[in-house]
């Protein structure tokens, strides 16, 4: 969890980072911002407001992390914070090295150092780097005499930061701590200042397992059961929700125990297994046979395992409970399916 309540913002430096395809430039500042108290809140209140997931990652590097340009940028200031406008020129000419997509935009580019910023109740130094590439159009309206003028004007809605992230100066040799947000990551593009520029994996921590054995449950009810044995919808939404109150109901992950009280049937633990092997290679990293389950990741994964049933265009059968007192069956006369509801009140 991140407090912002007592943080310090002590430098922001502000570069321009074109797109390399177009030949667009780097403009450099000459020195770091000096702002009154005002726009810096503003300018704080814009940086750090969007950070409100806890999935955390780590900086990464294939062969050596200090391979990674950010990680060893970011270094730097870590161990001489006097160093930040030299080390912010070093990262602005990194992020223009991979802004190379042709509908990457031109942006503001941030480099901030920040003291007492709480990460998980600790009080940590932190850099923040941030890009600005979108513009919305405002209107000033002041008075004139006996009328008003209006005016517009180009700027940046301090309420929809477009990318950013947070390096926090804890777990060096793991690649710190980052938290990060792009609200620009449904284009294509967008991947390059997640996986491009700051090269990030997610932490293995209880949230990163918590939100994978998730995803790999769905996608093994969902994908592989029907593929390989005759399964009902029903039968697929009832193990979703016997999956969900597992993770509900205890705070340790057992795969054991999970495999023996939910999947049950033999041969299915046996389907689950080698799909866990399969689901693990495809995304690389691995789910560990036991963790704490986290409860901010199980809550905000939990919509993700619904179980419904789409009929058509018509009906939408949202199963919460035994698949038991559901029955298929098909009207010869309609040429249609069916289903049978069995229930004792109707609310």
């Amino acid at each position: 969890m991140l407090v912002t309540s007592e943080v310090k913002l002590d430098y922001i430096i502000l570069h321009k980072v074109g797109n390399k395809s177009r030949d667009e430039a780097i403009q450099f500042s000459k020195k770091p911002l000096d702002l009154d108290d005002s726009v810096k809140d503003l300018l704080q209140r814009y940086f750090l407001s969007p950070f409100k997931s806890e999935a955390y990652y780590n900086l990464f590097h294939e062969s050596d992390i200090n391979l990674n340009e950010v990680y060893t940028f970011v270094s730097r200031i870590f161990d001489s914070p006097t160093n930040i406008f030299e080390q912010s020129e070093n990262l602005a000419r990194h992020l223009y090295e991979q802004s190379t997509h042709p509908n990457v935009k031109t942006g503001e580019f941030y480099v901030t150092y920040l003291r007492d910023l709480v990460l998980d109740g600790e009080a940590l130094e932190a850099v923040g780097l941030f890009k600005s590439e979108s513009r919305e159009t405002y209107l000033k309206v002041y008075p004139n005499g006996d009328t008003f003028d209006i005016d517009s004007e180009d700027g940046v809605n301090i309420n929809k930061l477009d990318k950013g992230c947070l390096i926090f100066n804890t777990d060096r040799e793991h690649g710190f701590v980052v938290l990060t947000v792009d609200n620009l990551n449904k284009r294509e593009e967008a991947v390059y200042w997640k996986d491009e520029f700051l090269k990030v994996q997610s932490r293995q921590d209880a949230y990163h397992h918590t939100q994978n054995i998730m995803s790999l449950c769905k996608n093994f009810v969902e994908k592989r059961l029907p593929e390989e044995f005759e399964v009902s919808r029903g039968e697929q939404a009832d193990l979703l929700n016997k999956s969900v109150k597992f993770l509900k109901e205890k705070e340790t992950f057992d795969l054991q125990e999970f495999q023996n009280e939910v999947i049950a049937q033999p041969d299915l633990i046996q389907s689950f297994q080698s799909y866990k092997t399969e689901f693990e290679a495809d995304r690389g990293f691995e789910i560990k046979p036991e963790f704490d389950i986290h409860e901010n990741a199980f809550k905000k994964n939990t919509r993700f395992l619904k179980s419904v049933i789409k009929l058509d265009k018509n009906f939408h059968i949202y199963v919460h409970g035994n698949s038991e007192n559901m029955q298929k069956g098909y009207d010869e006369e309609r040429g249609q399916h069916f289903y049978q509801l069995f229930f004792k009140d109707e609310s």
